[in-house]
């Protein structure tokens, strides 16, 4: 057993942890929306217009906060138009990108359009963020769109509206501007991208977005040449940066079947996001300001070889995947005063996944149980840690063992804490400005390898058991074993 230190400083304010860095991404891929979001008429489970009732009280219980549709590489081929209207009279078009469905087929029915995403929203409080078609799409097509949703006077796009089902306005927010427009979204050059940007964006502010998001890249040339190029960086609110881990750079393993040197490999992964957002940062900070642009992280998780687009990209989600989101949870955290939004990939069913399904039910994965036991950040203020840990070398760096994360508001002091280690247990003392006075915890996977993945059957065995925290010296004391996630809850005085 080995000996960690970590010091909270309540009094090092960070900022505001958003809520919407805890939000989540549903694209019209594999059974993430059919399937696992919406079924219609089929009477295999309850729903409520069409959309599942199990998977809403989950989501609901975890809190989404925001989320991101209808993609994804998806966006940039749909038209919003195709998914308005009487459901028997919208078009069948090809799915450029994605098999989906319970058939899986490269096929989109448009069954599920902007009524019903947004009426999903309501059922589990989320805020709505759309995703503009810049690819194949056209400012006139964008501008209408935001029209449609947020107008409330007498206009024909509002009374369409209306005559569909919601005669009150959606009022969306959030409003991305494409999606991966260097790739997927039309392969445009940063200086074309920036052009478009600009009259769309343009256009869709006079109609009513409030907040627009421009597609970014990990690349720290894209960026730089984008912004550049704009010239009026007040059309950005938030400038979006997508980073996966598992399968793009170096051997990790599948999602249930690596060894040591590949489980570590994707912990080391996953700590590009961080220096990910820490270059799109100081980018932004030489053409403009985070100050006045935030960082959306709008496509993050983990992403294994298994998943690809003939399978929906369905992969299990293990104990490992879970450990690696609650680093990255907590490098969010670090950088409250940067990330304005995030987006989990994705809700359902896909990628890293909070919640699966099946013909009869839905579970949580162990991710769910993660961002669950994370959920006291949000909204509170995260103030700085320094932690004194062990570290395994991989050929990127090192990887810190334990990973921690801070907030602090009137009830206390929130600490998540993770131990990356494949086999050993680690002793942490925790040091919280001011005397303890009364300490309660949470901790996951104790009992599970970090191999195990949830199903219908065991999914009730990821939930969190109650953490056995001691004081000594003034300092919180507990015992993480291998794999596990930690949440503590201090009061000092």
């Amino acid at each position: 057993m080995t000996h960690d230190t970590v010091r909270v400083h309540r009094c090092e304010e960070i900022d505001r942890v958003n809520p919407e860095i805890h939000g989540h991404f549903a694209e019209h891929l594999g059974r993430c929306v059919y399937g696992g979001i919406w079924i219609g008429d089929d009477d295999r489970v309850p729903t409520t217009d069409g959309i599942r009732e199990d998977t809403v009280e989950l989501l609901s219980d975890l809190g989404v906060h925001q989320l991101r549709w209808p993609g994804g590489c998806f966006a940039d081929a749909y038209h919003w138009r195709d998914g308005v209207g009487p459901r028997e009279e919208r078009p069948r078009r090809a799915n450029d990108f994605w098999a989906q469905g319970r058939e899986e087929a490269f096929v989109e029915s448009n069954a599920f359009g902007t009524e019903e995403f947004v009426r999903f929203c309501d059922l589990v409080d989320a805020e709505p963020f759309l995703a503009a078609n810049v690819g194949s799409g056209d400012p006139r097509e964008a501008r209408d769109w935001v029209e449609y949703c947020n107008r409330d006077d007498d206009t024909t796009l509002a009374r369409e509206r209306a005559e569909n089902g919601s005669e009150d306005p959606h009022d969306v927010t959030y409003w991305g501007v494409g999606n991966e427009n260097w790739g997927c979204g039309g392969k445009f050059d940063p200086e074309t991208y920036a052009n478009e940007f600009r009259r769309f964006a343009h256009f869709m502010r006079v109609a009513g977005a409030e907040e627009t998001i421009a597609c970014g890249h990990i690349d720290e040339d894209w960026n730089r040449r984008f912004l550049a190029e704009l010239t009026e960086p007040d059309l950005v609110d938030h400038l979006s940066i997508h980073r996966y881990f598992g399968r793009w750079d170096g051997d990790c393993g599948s999602a249930t079947d690596f060894d040591d040197e590949q489980y570590y490999r994707l912990f080391a992964e996953s700590l590009k996001v961080g220096r990910a957002i820490d270059s799109a940062a100081a980018t932004i900070d030489t053409y403009a300001s985070t100050d006045d642009v935030g960082i959306a992280v709008d496509e993050w998780g983990a992403w294994h070889p298994e998943a690809d687009s003939e399978n929906g990209l369905q992969q299990e989600n293990s104990v490992r995947d879970a450990v690696a989101a609650a680093g990255v949870l907590d490098d969010f955290t670090h950088r409250a005063d940067l990330v304005s939004m995030a987006n989990l990939a994705q809700t359902v069913n896909v990628l890293q996944c909070v919640v699966q399904t099946d013909e009869e039910a839905a579970w949580p994965t162990p991710t769910y149980r993660v961002l669950d036991l994370y959920s006291p950040h949000v909204g509170a203020t995260a103030v700085r840690t320094a932690v004194d840990t062990g570290a395994v070398e991989t050929d990127l760096w090192d990887v810190p063992l334990v990973s921690v994360s801070a907030t602090a508001d009137d009830d206390g002091t929130y600490v998540t804490l993770s131990n990356r280690s494949l086999d050993e247990e680690r002793t942490v003392s925790v040091a919280v400005d001011g005397e303890v006075e009364a300490v309660t915890g949470e901790l996951l996977f104790a009992e599970h390898d970090p191999a195990d993945y949830s199903t219908r059957e065991n999914a009730d065995g990821f939930a969190s058991a109650d953490l056995d925290a001691t004081t000594a010296d003034g300092d919180v004391v507990l015992d993480l074993p291998p794999s596990s996630v930690a949440g503590l809850s201090v009061e000092t005085v």
